[in-house]
């Protein structure tokens, strides 16, 4: 069994957060990504959530199952 753990990248002097959930699932934080952009993360992730080639994606992982 994989171990859970969280630590943080750097990119561009930008801590970004990282977790793995210990069952081949690891997550990096959006809202840090995001801020990279704007010092209000929460409406560039939805500025990007409302984009066509976004809902496309979401619609096509819906189909596929996922």
């Amino acid at each position: 069994m994989d171990k859970k753990w969280k630590g943080t990248i750097y990119a561009d002097g930008q801590e970004i957060a990282v977790f793995s959930s210990g069952d081949n699932n690891d997550y990096i934080s959006l809202t840090d990504i995001a801020r990279f952009k704007s010092n209000e993360p929460n409406d560039v992730i939805r500025n990007w959530m409302r984009g066509k080639d976004t809902l496309e994606f979401l619609g096509l992982r819906e189909q596929l199952g996922f």
